[in-house]
């Protein structure tokens, strides 16, 4: 079942149009990773899909109903999002941060209910943020941080999760760790997951679905598919405009970006050592 279906999207700031009848489906409780080079529309879709911007034609359907069709608090309950910038939320605790997420379920001046209070220590748990629920976001890490806003977004128990480039800023480890915190969503919570992303290896590795957005006018600007079969290297290469070699780590591709003063590679099919 799909629970995303977008038709014919066309979107433009002003004269300059961004994307161009855009059309693709995602199937509930899969993991699409959005990718493409900069100024593709990868964050703009997000603010479509999330409807913070309105298309200037075609249609977004969440869950089979037309997304204009919602009412904010309704949408709210379908639709969650991690922004890519980091705005402070000064003075609030983890735990405060994260049950702002129960607002669309909430009357005017209502509590927290005791079902409330049991799906946010939930997402602490689940985001391993509980350790230090009592903490405000100032004395996290970047890391720690964009797992409390994930954990916001799990606590607001809907089915569709909406990330912009959400490793962004973050070292090695705990960009992993973001994504394995992801596909843990997925896979145990049955949560369809969207991620803009410029790490297209990291797409590859545990994404079901990629997303590849961008081209030359005239060209097709958008594919769909498996990651092993969108993220082709002539297609990378001329997407983004850039020189790739390609390796293996394991059984899965792994796609290098060559500069101009990038060593000389005759093996473009060799594998690579893992520590796996």
């Amino acid at each position: 079942m799909n629970i995303i279906k977008v038709d014919g999207l066309s979107f433009g700031y002003s004269e300059v149009e961004v994307l161009r009848k855009l059309s693709f489906e995602v199937e509930s409780s899969s993991f699409l990773a959005v990718a493409g080079p900069n100024g593709a529309g990868k964050s703009t879709l997000i603010r479509l899909l999330c409807r913070e911007l309105r298309p200037k034609s075609g249609s977004i359907r969440i869950d089979s109903a037309a997304i204009e069709s919602y009412t904010a608090r309704d949408l709210a309950r379908k639709v969650a999002v991690v922004r890519q910038e980091f705005v402070p939320v000064f003075g609030f605790t983890v735990t405060e941060v994260v049950a702002m997420a129960r607002s669309p379920y909430l009357d005017t001046f209502a509590f927290e209910s005791r079902t409330d209070r049991e799906i946010i220590a939930e997402a602490l748990e689940m985001t391993e943020t509980a350790k230090f629920a009592s903490r405000t976001l100032s004395q996290l890490s970047g890391g720690e941080r964009q797992r409390v806003f994930i954990a916001r977004a799990l606590a607001q128990d809907t089915p569709v999760i909406l990330l912009d480039e959400p490793t962004s800023f973050l070292d090695l480890k705990h960009q992993v760790g973001i994504y394995d915190l992801l596909k843990k969503m997925q896979l145990e919570k049955g949560k369809t997951i969207v991620v803009v992303t410029h790490d297209i290896n990291l797409a590859g590795r545990y994404c079901d679905q990629c997303l590849l957005i961008g081209g030359a006018d005239g060209e097709k600007n958008c594919f769909i598919g498996k990651p092993e079969d969108v993220l082709a290297p002539e297609r990378i290469e001329r997407i983004f405009d850039v020189k790739v070699a390609v390796g293996k780590a394991g059984r899965k591709k792994i796609i290098i970006p060559l500069g101009k003063f990038a060593d000389s590679v005759t093996d473009t099919d060799a594998d690579l050592t893992s520590t796996e």
